[in-house]
């Protein structure tokens, strides 16, 4: 690691900022993985309110569900996003419906070809400058290369060009099959910063979730998976417990006292950015 202060972007979530010693490195590109029910598209409207609510605007690209059905989600959790659409502070980038239909037309940010990742580029960029964007969430990323995952790598790569080369930290949701372990694409796991696993796992007739940091460059991080809860006000991760699967049951356990100290340590100190500094990104070849 460089002795060079990283600074961090402080998600809010309840837990997610001490299992990353601080947050997420500014200008990182998170995969957030994991099958369906694991809390992969709350956790991004989560990342988005907790920055809106901080001063820090934000851009949602939704390409798996109705945008009406997006706002309601987020209004399940109390989260008001609203107010911030009006003040200019929150973009939702409707790359589902295509334009069609009556609630389509109202839209500011359409893309009119889902399949055209170009397209869906050129109206992410003008959002993110017309928000001053600082937090963006595409939902979900593997939408893009589903049928051609041969191109999986390329598509992140250039959105990454795009995202972080505009000063923006930004969380892609993947998806993928229950009970299956890779992160929704062949080289996708290379190409991003930061990995954040989901699970949902069934042991004797009961459900358990949990998270853990796969992976997540310029920082340290837990090493553990830890409990995982979805509330009536969002995602809260046991940071301070760890869970294990074993042929004898689930096990959850506390952190060594020492481990718990050091995380609360490193939040406390960590250097958080609240003013980005614009590099405009390379123009693609």
């Amino acid at each position: 690691m460089s002795s060079e202060v990283v600074r961090r972007v402080r998600t809010r979530i309840p837990g997610l900022d001490e299992i990353l010693y601080g947050g997420i490195p500014e200008r990182n590109i998170v995969l957030v993985s994991g099958g369906p029910g694991t809390g992969k598209s709350i956790m991004g409207m989560q990342f988005l309110y907790n920055g809106l609510v901080e001063g820090e605007p934000g851009v949602f690209v939704a390409l798996e569900e109705h945008p009406a059905s997006v706002r309601r989600s987020f209004k399940h959790f109390g989260w008001d996003i609203t107010k911030f659409e009006q003040d200019g502070k929150f973009a939702l980038i409707d790359a589902f419906t295509g334009g069609i239909g009556r609630y389509a037309e109202r839209e500011k940010y359409v893309v009119k070809n889902p399949d055209d990742v170009r397209e869906m580029i050129d109206v992410l960029r003008q959002a993110i400058k017309e928000v001053d964007a600082v937090r963006v969430v595409i939902d979900s990323v593997s939408t893009l290369y589903l049928t051609k995952p041969a191109v999986a790598r390329s598509v992140i790569m250039l959105l990454k060009r795009v995202i972080a080369g505009l000063g923006c930290t930004a969380i892609f949701v993947s998806q993928v099959s229950a009970g299956e372990r890779g992160f929704g694409g062949p080289g996708v796991e290379h190409a991003v910063d930061g990995i954040i696993r989901l699970d949902l796992d069934e042991y004797d007739g009961e459900l358990y979730r949990s998270v853990i940091v796969w992976k997540m460059r310029a920082t340290r991080h837990s090493m553990r998976r830890h409990p995982l809860e979805i509330t009536d006000k969002g995602l809260r991760i046991q940071w301070d417990k760890y869970i294990k699967f074993t042929r004898g049951g689930v096990i959850i356990e506390k952190l060594p006292e020492e481990e718990v100290k050091v995380m609360k340590k490193a939040v406390q100190e960590a250097p958080e950015t609240k003013k980005r500094v614009v590099v405009e990104e390379e123009e693609e070849e």
